[in-house]
């Protein structure tokens, strides 16, 4: 089981939590939402809960909720600046569909 950074994000969030000032890493998840079934959920996280998993990749940590790591064991996690709009990508090996405007997807 793993979740991976691109240097990209690993640097988008080590930046981040250094203006911030604090923080352990990169919390991801997933919920129930959209057309498709699914969408990410992306926090930095202060902390790490009991059932949590932690990964780490390229000196951050990725922190995983054990509901959320079946949908999204094996992704890659990378960051794009496309012209004014930036954003975090996620390219998952388990999805099956996305939805038109690409918010969420489904198992």
């Amino acid at each position: 089981m793993a979740i991976t950074l691109t240097e990209s994000a690993a640097q988008r969030v080590r930046d981040y939590l250094d203006r911030r000032g604090h923080g352990l890493g990169l919390r991801l998840g997933v919920k129930k939402t959209g057309c498709s079934g699914f969408a990410y959920v992306v926090n930095y996280a202060d902390d790490v809960d009991d059932g949590d998993q932690v990964f780490e990749d390229r000196a951050v940590k990725i922190i995983v909720d054990s509901q959320s790591l079946p949908y999204i064991d094996g992704t890659v996690v990378d960051f794009i600046k496309e012209g004014l709009n930036e954003a975090f990508r996620f390219r998952n090996p388990n999805v099956k569909g996305e939805c038109g405007c690409g918010e969420s997807f489904n198992i």
